[in-house]
């Protein structure tokens, strides 16, 4: 009876291990022009992310430069700030992306 509870502990464990791996957050970030970006962010399963967090953060002091939440479609489209930044996906503890600019396609 105990090596069949460790058994159903170790499945258990395995399981909820490869779902967590299954929904990982992405957020991909675009420049339509020079002044606009459009971040998308969603799970690694094709699960959508409406009204989870993407900020805009000062790189210098990492304030929030631009608060932010996704749309309905799980997309946001901000002006660029002038100062250094970067952009922050937040899912929750353990599930952040972080953006540089060097990574929006179109820069």
């Amino acid at each position: 009876m105990k090596a069949i509870l460790k058994y159903s502990a170790v499945l258990l464990g395995l399981t909820a291990s490869a779902s967590a791996l299954a929904h990982a957050p992405f957020c991909e970030c675009t420049a339509p022009d020079a002044d606009t970006i459009r971040c998308v962010g969603g799970f690694s399963d094709g699960s959508a992310a409406p009204g989870v967090t993407l900020d805009v953060m000062s790189a210098a002091d990492h304030k929030v430069l631009i608060p932010g939440k996704l749309g309905a479609d799980s997309s946001l489209t901000f002006k660029r700030p002038a100062e250094d930044f970067y952009i922050l996906f937040d899912v929750g503890p353990g599930y952040q992306v972080e953006v540089e600019p060097s990574e929006i396609k179109g820069s």
